[in-house]
């Protein structure tokens, strides 16, 4: 018998039945169509890209042990993803993606990774002067200005992004930061900006780093007493797009180095675009010197999108997905999820995972459902202004009396408190715990939650204060 597509398959079908349950065979294998067989290669189509993220999630070993159990070692799976263009292209289009193979032996082979999973730098010491050795830039392709929609909510950041794509190091937003709460797409845009300046200038070194593996790194070089070298590496980016930059707060250190870094980059025309959590003005623990040249260019703020760009952004995630979805559901949704993008996001893969498992159909109930689960369960942001707001009120004082001096029992009680669950619940040092409460120093910091410490397991009633005020938190 000729070995088809179709008989490979079916062969592999069979042995993924026997070794999944009947419901997730029934949802998740059999809408899949075999295409063509080239050499080792298998082509599949499947139904959406939605559909194939969650088999590489979750079924990729079995597909790999079922492929080379017909194929042989170098076996190779490649996913076509057929979607329906609903707007206004009647042409259907098809997107071919090989398998990223995480188990496979033979990856290497992959020349087209789906996900950027290697955020480490290859060779983060370059020699000074060496300018042929390749850089990775470590950006996510799949952030792009496509697919980062405007709304009012982010239309200066945008398009002070695309002004900084199109003529890098050219503009007067240098360095740009671009600051917001959590899930509002900070770090999609820098990637986006990132990703177009390379295909707009290939020649140049773009890289980005998180704020946190760039302090590593320094740590690293000064251990193994290489900070020139480290120095030198960043003096030859041309585009350097450093992520969370709030978290060099309290990196004496880091932040030297960094300063030194900027400069370079600065004086000699290249771009710098740094994210952070808030804005300049707001940052604790960051030398002033630091801070004036974050000033130097364009502050631009993401905050949380309208209904409208609520329902633009599910739009497209749909339609990237190639789901469809009635209006009135996705108005429903943009309508009760507010808070970012990533919860919006979050909550319509939600609903169509629940759809597909349960093969029901998306009515305005189970979207209710689905909202109300995910609304119960996404913790709120906690940050220390907010701590201190949630004890100041059960306290019933305002937020100055909370940081005062006095050294009032109830007052003192009420701030060591803030203390702990500052560090409780948020990442800030010690350090930038004190400045923000009061501008007390870090031992005081650690004073406060021993003491909080010890009075819970001795004293009843400042128990129940430690109680209530999690719960306060954690809703």
């Amino acid at each position: 018998m000729s070995v088809t597509a179709q008989t490979v398959w079916n062969s592999c079908l069979e042995f993924i039945k026997d070794n999944i349950q009947p419901q997730a065979y029934k949802t998740w294998f059999e809408p899949i169509v075999a295409v063509k067989l080239s050499d080792n290669a298998l082509s599949i189509q499947v139904p959406s890209k939605f559909f194939y993220e969650w088999l590489e999630e979750h079924y990729v070993k079995i597909l790999k042990v079922s492929l080379t159990k017909e194929l042989g070692e170098k076996a190779k799976l490649v996913y076509i993803i057929k979607m329906e263009n609903t707007y206004g292209n009647k042409q259907p289009f098809t997107e071919k993606i090989p398998s990223s193979n995480r188990s496979s032996v033979k990856s290497q082979e992959v020349d087209i990774p789906l996900n950027n999973k290697s955020p480490e730098l290859r060779n983060p010491f370059v020699i000074p002067g060496i300018r042929n050795v390749k850089i990775e830039s470590q950006l996510n392709p799949n952030y792009s200005f496509e697919n980062f929609l405007e709304g009012d909510s982010n239309r200066l950041a945008r398009s002070a992004g695309l002004a900084v794509a199109s003529k890098p190091g050219g503009t007067s937003f240098n360095p740009l930061l671009i600051f917001g709460g959590v899930g509002l797409g900070k770090t999609h845009l820098a990637h986006a900006i990132g990703v177009d300046i390379k295909d707009k200038y290939p020649e140049k070194t773009v890289l980005y780093i998180s704020a946190e593996k760039f302090t590593q790194q320094y740590i690293d070089s000064v251990k193994k007493n290489n900070r020139n070298d480290f120095i030198h590496f960043y003096q030859i980016i041309d585009v350097l797009i450093i992520d969370d930059v709030q978290f060099l707060s309290g990196k004496t250190g880091t932040q030297d180095v960094f300063f030194h870094i900027f400069n370079h980059l600065h004086q000699n025309g290249k771009q710098v675009i740094l994210t952070s959590d808030k804005a300049p003005v707001d940052m604790q623990d960051i030398e002033q010197r630091l801070l004036s040249r974050f000033k130097w260019g364009l502050s631009a703020e993401l905050q949380t999108p309208d209904f409208e760009t609520r329902v633009s952004i599910l739009k497209n995630k749909l339609y990237r997905d190639g789901v469809d979805m009635p209006d009135d559901i996705i108005e429903y949704v943009a309508k009760n999820i507010k808070s970012n993008v990533r919860e919006l996001e979050g909550a319509i893969i939600s609903l169509i995972a629940q759809s597909s498992f349960n093969k029901k159909e998306i009515t305005i109930d189970l979207a209710r459902i689905i909202v109300e689960k995910f609304v119960k369960n996404t913790k709120r942001e906690v940050s220390i202004d907010y701590i201190q707001k949630v004890v100041s009120d059960y306290f019933q004082m305002d937020i100055d009396t909370l940081q005062s001096k006095t050294r009032k029992r109830h007052i003192v009680q009420a701030r060591q408190l803030a203390m702990f669950f500052a560090k409780k619940f948020t990442k800030a040092s010690l350090a930038s715990i004190g400045s923000q409460i009061g501008k007390r120093d870090h031992a005081t910091v650690l004073h406060a939650c021993k003491t909080v410490d010890n009075l819970s397991s001795t004293d009843k009633q400042f128990k129940k204060y430690v109680e209530d005020i999690a719960k306060k938190l954690s809703v």
